[in-house]
């Protein structure tokens, strides 16, 4: 059994809430996991509780977008001219925006 341990507001954390979801689901929750920097507990109470998410630059973060960057590319490259999916839109478009986000400018 691990450790009890509170959190930075010193709460006790231990209400345990579990869903499913598609094997698609999963990868894309994960794809967003990793491309915010945040542990997937963290992601999962901030969206749940309709909070921001803040991406903060960090090694992590870097290699996270480094390697779906080369997965898009890999499969633009094979579409050969045919329209992507929506699931690649939707991954160039979170990517986009976390880079975005990184650079610290908020004024349009």
């Amino acid at each position: 059994m691990s450790a009890k341990n509170r959190d930075e507001h010193n709460r006790w954390r231990n209400k345990t809430v579990a869903f499913r979801m598609s094997p698609e689901e999963g990868y894309e929750l994960d794809t967003r996991v990793k491309l915010s920097g945040l542990t997937k507990q963290d992601y999962l109470i901030n969206r749940a509780l309709q909070k921001d998410i803040v991406v903060v630059g960090n090694p992590k973060v870097y290699v996270a977008l480094k390697k779906k960057l080369e997965e898009v590319l890999i499969e633009l490259k094979s579409l050969n001219g045919s329209q992507p999916p929506p699931e690649l839109l939707e991954t160039i478009k979170l990517i986009n925006k976390t880079l975005y986000e990184m650079r610290g400018d908020k004024d349009e």
